[in-house]
């Protein structure tokens, strides 16, 4: 989820992406050793959306490429991207269109892999509201997280299919608690969010319609984001790392049950919340996991034609080519 909002790192956190981005460039290490990354995070790791990375890091995946791969939690995608590609974290994750932003603010970042064909957003309303359409959310109350989020511009995209604009909605910008619980209290029609805060929504007692951001509006789902500089010098790391990544989701993919015990297991903060974290990975396989050619491929034309969403709408104020804010070699094997 994208936030423009810059940070500053503390001391602690600085030294751990200082010395993962110091990785970054080819070294010699001793057989059998871990290389110790820090892999940034758009927020924090025990949400279901991380899923796929906390499943790799539990099952020995990136310890198997040779890696001890350490999560940190930045401020939001753009954040994760300007760490990025100033050289402070060797590599970082944040929604696939995210690039699209960074590019617009100078910052050399490529999404090296996108997990999913499909959009991490959902269009979500209570059930006997009966929305069929955004077209019939005129007049009406809808959630997001911020005005500078990817579910906002996500939320516009679907409007502007249907004829509408942001006059013609009451989007309420309520952060990242409110954007589900002001939902969840009918104080909003509906909300634009992610499969978690769906099952949030769901366990206060919502009944629920999704509509798929996809029928409408194609966003992108979560991205693997590295600087033009590590692609260059260190192909290998990031080949690893997408590789153990993309191992993670099919394991969610395969079997949601299975992946839900390890997930769970790995993750002290969701003990007990089993019923919750296989419901968001159902979530994940139906609407943002499936339906993806190879696993972890860039839609190219999806990524031209959200771009041109951008520009055409003021996000950003021109298109770069799309060269510069993707790259398959590592899930296609070219």
């Amino acid at each position: 989820m994208i936030r423009t909002t810059t940070t500053f790192m503390g001391r602690r956190l600085a030294l751990a992406l200082a010395a993962s981005a110091a990785l970054a460039l080819p070294i010699t290490v001793k057989a059998q050793a871990l290389q110790e990354i820090t892999y940034l995070l758009p927020a924090p790791s025990t949400l279901p959306a991380f899923g796929p990375w906390m499943i790799a890091q539990a099952k020995g995946y990136y310890a198997a490429e040779g890696l001890d791969v350490k999560f940190v939690t930045g401020r939001g995608g753009v954040d994760v991207a300007k760490q990025v590609g100033a050289g402070n974290a060797v590599i970082g994750g944040a929604i696939g269109d995210t690039p699209i932003i960074a590019r617009a603010q100078g910052i050399p970042v490529k999404a090296v892999a996108v997990l999913g064909a499909g959009s991490l957003t959902q269009l979500v309303t209570h059930k006997d509201e009966k929305i069929e359409s955004p077209r019939e959310l005129k007049g009406k109350t809808v959630t997001v997280l911020a005005y500078t989020d990817t579910t906002y511009y996500a939320l516009l995209g679907m409007l502007s299919k249907v004829g509408l604009t942001k006059n013609d909605v009451n989007i309420q910008a309520a952060g990242p608690a409110g954007v589900w619980q002001q939902f969840a209290a009918k104080k909003a029609v509906g909300m634009a969010g992610v499969p978690d805060w769906t099952v949030s929504a769901m366990e206060a007692g919502s009944q629920v319609d999704i509509l798929p951001a996809d029928v409408y509006f194609k966003s992108m789902a979560q991205a693997i984001l590295a600087s033009d500089e590590t692609i260059q010098k260190n192909p290998q790391l990031i080949q690893k790392l997408v590789r153990a990544t993309v191992k993670g989701m099919k394991d969610i993919m395969a079997d949601p049950k299975a992946a839900t015990a390890v997930y769970v297991a790995h993750v002290p903060a969701n003990k007990g919340k089993d019923a919750s974290i296989l419901k968001a990975f159902e979530l994940y396989n139906q609407y943002v996991y499936a339906k993806q050619k190879v696993p972890g491929m860039m839609d190219e034309v999806r990524l031209g034609e959200l771009q041109k969403f951008y520009v055409d709408n003021g996000v950003v104020p021109k298109s770069v080519p799309l060269k510069d804010l993707y790259t398959n070699q590592f899930v296609s094997g070219k």
